[in-house]
C-alpha cells in the first residue's frame, strides 16, 4: 500500500474529520491550524486506534490506513472469525478468556502492523501497548451514549445494572484509565499531515 497524493491525504483528512464524533469535530478541525505537537509513528512502529466503544475506531481504520499507506486490521474481527464465537456471546460468557485472546492476538502481529482495537482494550491491557503508537479516538459522553442506546448487537458489561447505569460508570472509569496509559491525541497525530496539505 502506498502513501497518498496531497491531493489524495487532504481528502482523507476530510473524511476523517467527517468520521469522528459530531459533537468533537468542528473543535478538532479548528485545532488542526493552531501551533501544537505532531506525533507520527516511527517506521515500522505498530499502530493501533484505539478508545471506547463508539468512538468510531472500525470506521477511521481505512481512512488512518490509506493515511499511513498501510493495510488496517479490526482485532475484534479476526477474533470473532478465529474463534468461530460472535463478540457479544464471548465477552457475556467467558470475559477473562476473551481478554487473553485479544491481548494475545495483539502481540502476535509483526511489527508496523495498523490495527483497531476493541472499547476495553486500553483500559484492560496498558503494559501491552508499550512502544506502539497509540492512537487515541475521542468520543464525547453524549454520543457514547446515544450510540450505546441505540446499538444492540454489542455486549452488556454490567448486566446487573441498567443499561443507562453500565453506560455512565463505564465510561467514567474508562476515561480515568485511559488517562494513565501514553497515548497519542488524534488531533496532534493528524496535524502534521494537515501542515502538508494546507502549505
Amino acid at each position: 500500500m502506498s502513501e497518498p497524493s496531497a491531493d489524495a491525504r487532504r481528502q482523507l483528512l476530510e473524511q476523517i474529520l467527517d468520521a469522528v464524533d459530531p459533537r468533537l469535530g468542528p473543535r478538532l478541525r479548528g485545532a488542526l491550524s493552531l501551533p501544537g505537537p505532531i506525533a507520527l509513528p516511527e517506521a515500522g512502529q505498530t499502530v493501533v486506534l484505539a478508545g471506547h466503544r463508539t468512538a468510531g475506531k472500525t470506521r477511521l481504520l481505512p481512512l488512518v490506513g490509506q493515511l499511513l499507506g498501510r493495510p488496517g486490521l479490526d482485532l475484534d474481527t479476526k477474533l470473532e472469525r478465529t474463534s468461530g464465537r460472535s463478540l457479544k456471546a464471548w465477552v457475556a460468557e467467558d470475559p477473562t478468556t476473551f481478554r487473553a485472546a485479544e491481548r494475545r492476538a495483539l502481540q502476535a502481529l509483526p511489527p508496523g502492523s495498523l490495527v483497531s482495537v476493541g472499547g476495553g482494550f486500553l483500559s484492560h491491557h496498558p503494559d501491552a501497548l508499550a512502544g506502539i503508537f497509540t492512537l487515541l479516538i475521542p468520543v464525547s459522553f453524549e454520543t457514547y451514549r446515544e450510540r450505546l442506546l441505540a446499538d444492540t448487537s454489542r455486549p452488556r458489561l454490567r448486566p446487573g445494572v441498567t443499561l443507562e447505569e453500565e453506560i455512565a460508570t463505564v465510561f467514567h472509569e474508562r476515561e480515568a484509565l485511559h488517562a494513565r496509559v501514553p497515548t497519542v491525541a488524534l488531533v496532534d497525530f493528524l496535524r502534521a499531515f494537515w501542515r502538508e496539505v494546507a502549505a
